[in-house]
């Protein structure tokens, strides 16, 4: 099993960013709002479910002293009729909305701005391309309302974690027990002597205590899910407190036994991971692997897998672990700083879940240094964070109910649609207010249309080469629509070309009831191509949307 991240070179970005300005309206968390009781004696004289059901409002935590509590209403309801329909409650004697402040929530971390991924200003990445300013994880707004807690452990199981990074040495799990017991003795009696930042499973036969990473594929997952935040120095990860448990399967070559990895994940569960994060896959089915999710799944935990790097469909063609049929699992897409899907990265509508930034990522490696890579590796972390930070803000959210919610509240993105479940990029804020987004306005299901009938052979045969053209005259953009596309990835494409000749796009691989890249101008010219070896299906194309 192999992990999946690609090494690039880092190239250092200057630092630019401020405090968020304040809207012009007064920002609160969707939802919420805060109310005062007119008798203190009603919290005491009736349990929270009676307090709940007097205001018809679901009660998230109290006040009790000054008989306030904070109540959560459907985020679909306007704000005014919220504070209208609490106000005019014979109970109440003050509601507000739960306003949120920003103040000193942007962290002091010098090399924030490296991290597009969290805060995408329009910056270039460390291969110079600049980013589309707002493509991320939204997480300055998410750290108004949590920046995490020491109580959510996340399990990073990968080639392990440099427990002594600046960046990460506060954020290591420690099993307690172990630090201040004898050396050399169970203390816990977890069958595992000495673990104290976690255990090695690279040898699974011998499994040793210490997960110290050899390779920088750990502690890069691990900067991006929880660099300690705030503290003048380096990174911030998604949470900027949290404790990261070490589980090393994965040797410094980046592969790692079925075996290692069933005890890496059984050890996480064990030891009461909220979060498991997993940046790796390989191998073929396996029914144990299968039964040890299903474990995490029974436990409670939520395990986040990278989908993989094939650039292929999950959905055809299985990648594992992502694509094991378990509630808890999360599959994860990467995106560029545009909100591209990533060329290498696999989707698929039903098997992958969310996309997140997994191009020239910024993060922590081996020896206190910082480097850039991309993978949906490098993807996978940046959902594990958000995990935590949801884990943290409401402690009692089920597993099941923390994924729901996460697929519910991304950013929507054309480019996403019909590539992952959710159709966009997760986002923080939106996942810890449960908010639901509006559509994204650059989405063609959302533009006029009109139908086509464009079709190759079913199969295509051996060095087909077909040419057709459309137009729309007026519009200014269009999107074509293929209610099927099935064609041998890398070899037989379809390649779009403007009205002047110049290439403006391509297609090829599997992607069904999916649009084209938005075309600017009223006409593109198609040109279709295969080699002499596979022979797949095709494409049928039946419509054109256009603005």
């Amino acid at each position: 099993m192999k992990f999946h991240g690609r090494s690039l070179t880092a190239l250092g970005l200057s630092m630019a960013f401020s405090a968020a300005a304040f809207a012009a309206e007064p920002e609160a968390i969707p939802g919420e709002y805060l109310v005062k009781l007119k008798s203190t004696q009603t919290l005491s004289a009736l349990s929270v479910g009676g307090v709940s059901r007097s205001l018809g409002a679901f009660v998230k935590s109290t006040i009790p002293d000054q008989g306030i509590v904070v109540v959560k209403m459907p985020v679909v309801q306007t704000m005014q009729s919220a504070l209208s329909s609490l106000a005019n409650n014979p109970r109440v004697e003050l509601v507000e909305p739960n306003y949120i402040y920003r103040v000193v929530r942007t962290p002091n971390d010098p090399l924030l701005g490296n991290l597009w991924g969290l805060k995408n200003v329009g910056q270039k990445d460390s291969e110079n391309q600049l980013g589309t300013a707002g493509v991320d994880i939204d997480a300055e707004r998410a750290w108004d309302i949590e920046t995490g807690s020491d109580s959510v452990i996340v399990a990073v199981i990968d080639t392990g974690v440099d427990y002594t990074h600046p960046d990460l040495a506060d954020n290591m799990w420690n099993n307690v027990a172990e630090k201040n017991g004898q050396a050399g003795v169970d203390d816990d009696g977890n069958g595992f002597v000495d673990d104290i930042y976690g255990m090695n499973f690279t040898n699974a036969a011998s499994p040793t205590a210490d997960p110290r990473d050899d390779h920088g594929h750990g502690s890069h997952c691990s900067g991006t899910i929880g660099a300690r935040g705030d503290d003048g120095k380096g990174i911030v990860g998604v949470a900027w407190n949290t404790k990261i448990m070490a589980l090393k399967f994965l040797g410094a070559d980046g592969s790692g036994s079925l075996e290692g990895a069933i005890k890496a994940i059984d050890y996480a569960t064990k030891m009461g991971a909220k979060i498991l994060s997993n940046s790796w896959g390989g191998g073929g089915v396996s029914q144990l692997l299968l039964e040890s999710i299903q474990r995490t799944n029974a436990a409670g935990a939520v395990f986040v897998a990278a989908a993989g790097n094939d650039g292929s469909n999950n959905d055809a063609r299985p990648t594992y672990p992502a694509s094991y049929d378990v509630p808890n699992m999360v599959a994860v897409a990467a995106i560029d700083n545009k909100g591209n899907l990533a060329s290498f990265s696999n989707y698929g509508r039903t098997k992958v879940h969310v996309g997140a930034p997994g191009v020239n990522v910024y993060s922590s490696v081996t020896g206190g240094r910082y480097d850039s890579w991309s993978g949906t590796s490098m993807a996978t972390p940046h959902v594990s964070g958000v995990v935590a930070l949801m884990a943290s803000h409401e402690p009692n959210l089920t597993n099941l109910e923390i994924k729901e919610r996460l697929i519910a509240t991304v950013s929507p993105m054309r480019q996403l649609k019909g590539k992952v479940a959710a159709n966009g990029r997760v986002n923080a804020f939106q996942a810890l207010t449960n908010t639901v987004a509006p559509a994204d306005p650059n989405d063609p299901v959302r533009w006029s249309s009109q139908p086509l009938t464009i079709s190759t052979p079913h199969p295509y045969t051996k060095k087909t080469e077909m040419t057709f053209e459309v137009s729309v005259p007026g519009a200014t953009e269009i999107a074509l629509y293929f209610e099927k596309f099935d064609t041998e990835r890398g070899y037989d494409k379809l390649t779009f070309f403007n009205r002047a000749g110049e290439k403006v796009g391509e297609m090829h691989g599997s992607f069904d009831e999916s649009f084209s890249d938005i075309i600017a101008g009223d006409y593109v010219k198609i040109v279709f191509k295969s080699d002499d070896s596979v022979e797949k299906y095709g494409f049928d194309l039946t419509k054109v949307s256009y603005r």
